[in-house]
């Protein structure tokens, strides 16, 4: 029987090889930048003492957010997420917790839970949030900007039926490209101005559960 010829010079060339993958030291990621994680701050606001409990549901996110990447938008339809700068907790989590610590501190809002709460407790009103853009932008301007758009409905506990609804869109954030630090600045500042926006149609009820005529679709000031 013919065997295959040996080629021994082979065996010779592959054990540096795998010697070399095997201890690490083959690697395409050694000069890679490291890893940077943020978390949004939110407020530690001095208590409204309004008159409303509210209770914020689970914000939604829109699907292109809901890792944990932190996007830049380039243009009007190329959505980068960052390989380096990564969100420390979940953005629906992260967008809760800093909406109502603002909404805390702004009247007519005397009290802010967050979900999930106890079976037990009870809200004049819930919000229910629903974040579509929360990214930083680079469209060739000579200044990057951050884009926040949420839509938000304030919703009857009893029945779960929407009392209202509005729209909060804030553009005038600036950051620099090579400073995630500044972007997530200008991101948390725009969910003051969101909170701000339900805030202001809260105030508006003539009761607990009355809604005004409208909130109409809410710009924050500064928008463009």
């Amino acid at each position: 029987m013919n065997r295959p010829p040996r080629h021994p010079h082979t065996a010779t060339f592959l054990l540096p090889l795998v010697a070399l993958l095997l201890g690490g030291c083959f690697t395409l990621s050694r000069n890679a930048p490291p890893l940077r994680q943020y978390v949004l701050s939110g407020d530690t606001p001095v208590p409204a003492n309004g008159r409303m409990a509210v209770g914020l549901r689970r914000a939604e996110v829109a699907a292109y957010l809901s890792g944990r990447a932190i996007v830049v938008r380039r243009g009007s339809n190329e959505v980068v997420p960052s390989k380096f700068h990564r969100w420390s907790e979940p953005l629906d989590e992260a967008v809760n917790r800093v909406v109502g610590s603002h909404l805390a501190g702004m009247r007519p809002v005397g009290a802010v839970e967050v979900a999930p709460w106890a079976a037990r407790a009870r809200h004049d009103v819930w919000v229910q949030l629903h974040l579509m853009r929360f990214e930083g932008v680079t469209d060739g301007t000579a200044v990057p900007r951050t884009h926040v758009e949420a839509d938000w409905d304030i919703v009857n506990p009893g029945n779960g039926h929407v009392l209202i609804r509005g729209r909060s869109t804030v553009r005038d954030g600036t950051w620099r490209t090579d400073d995630y630090g500044t972007l997530v600045t200008a991101l948390d500042a725009g969910l003051a101005r969101v909170a701000r926006d339900i805030a202001t149609c809260l105030a508006g009820f003539r009761n607990d559960t009355t809604p005004p005529t409208r909130c109409g679709t809410m710009a924050s000031a500064g928008t463009r």
